[in-house]
């Protein structure tokens, strides 16, 4: 959303933590504070892990067969195993730093990690400079169609129906108008039911590949549209509906698009992992201080009734409850310090 104050952006759609460091001025020119609000959740899943054809046949899947054949891949190859995402401290980031460190491998000594934009991304994993990439839809598909390389994992693998890309608006903009902000809601809400009816998916495929859009022709984006994925490096292929992206309900009945205050709290946890920004998030009570001004997920829920949304799909609590990961690992909204504790790669503990 364009408008003309405060630089010239009213909203729009993030990846998370992203408000928040908007928020604390920590991403925003000259560290200005531009305090956000977080309505919504917008999708479910959709992203990957890449791995550049010439690490084919060394088991970089899921759980990585043999950790050593990229803390040794200096010694090998005259260079750092390199692996890049789309914007630092938020999502893909996380993602990825999640696989490597699940897999006894450190983000920030055992391998070259950076921010690089997804074409210049694609190019070097084509010409063998890049190894791996934190990717979201369509590039999974279009990377192991090209045969330029093949997926690792997907992060609905990782973290099934986990938290993906965010609405979030300028707080004084909501503050100035409640009601436009409340109809706002409602139409992602009403487009977000829309896009989870499977009959819709063709239309949505056809929209989503236009030149605005993702200009991409749409065979590219059908199969995880349709939630089929073609792993490659002799790993099975997914055709689950459920496992691509999704956006109002998940199959066990939790809501996608409700803003869950515990779900914030994960993220900014992650960044407390990694010493991210460590001037701003100090600790948990400083954190959860934070969530209470940023994440407004009480507007949701006037939006929600107003919309006549059942009420058996209005979250009455902040917290999804206990969320598990694919090495074991759980993370409590309850006690975010005992996560923290059990990560055996972490800058912060």
């Amino acid at each position: 959303m364009i408008g003309s104050a405060a630089g010239g952006i009213d909203g729009g759609q993030w990846q998370m933590p992203m408000p928040y460091l908007i928020s604390e001025g920590i991403i925003t020119l000259n560290n200005q504070k531009v305090p956000m609000y977080v309505l919504a959740q917008l999708n479910t899943q959709g992203n990957g892990i890449a791995i550049s054809g010439a690490n084919k046949g060394k088991g970089l899947h899921l759980k990585i067969a043999d950790p050593d054949y990229i803390k040794a891949f200096a010694a090998n190859n005259g260079r750092k195993f390199k692996a890049a995402y789309t914007f630092p401290h938020a999502n893909q980031d996380l993602w990825i730093r999640y696989w490597f460190a699940a897999n006894g491998i450190n983000p920030d000594s055992d391998i070259e990690l950076l921010a690089v934009p997804p074409a210049e991304t694609v190019a070097g994993m084509r010409n063998g400079t890049m190894d791996a990439f934190s990717t979201g839809d369509p590039w999974p598909f279009r990377i192991v169609s090209d045969d330029i390389g093949f997926m690792a994992t997907l992060t609905a693998q990782m973290w099934p129906y986990h938290p993906e890309e965010y609405l979030a608006v300028r707080a004084d903009w909501v503050d100035k108008h409640p009601n436009a902000t409340k109809a706002l809601l409602k139409a992602v809400m009403e487009a977000q039911q829309w896009c989870d009816d499977k009959a819709n998916r063709s239309e949505l495929i056809q929209i989503c590949s236009r030149r605005e859009y993702f200009n991409v022709p749409g065979n590219i984006l059908t199969p995880p549209y349709e939630g089929t994925y073609t792993m490659g490096d002799g790993q099975p292929n997914f055709n689950d509906f459920n496992i691509g992206p999704l956006y109002w309900r998940d199959p066990n009945g939790n809501s996608i698009s409700y803003p869950y205050k515990s779900h914030d709290l994960w993220f900014l946890t992650e960044n407390l992992r990694w010493g991210f920004n460590a001037d701003k998030l100090k600790d948990f009570d400083n954190i959860k201080q934070m969530i209470g001004r940023v994440n407004r997920s009480d507007l949701w829920q006037e939006a929600a009734k107003e919309l006549g949304v059942p009420a058996a799909e209005i979250p009455t609590t902040d917290s999804r409850g206990v969320e598990t990961f694919f090495d074991g690992i759980k993370f409590d909204p309850d006690n975010p310090q005992a996560y923290l504790d059990s990560l055996k790669i972490k800058v912060k503990s």
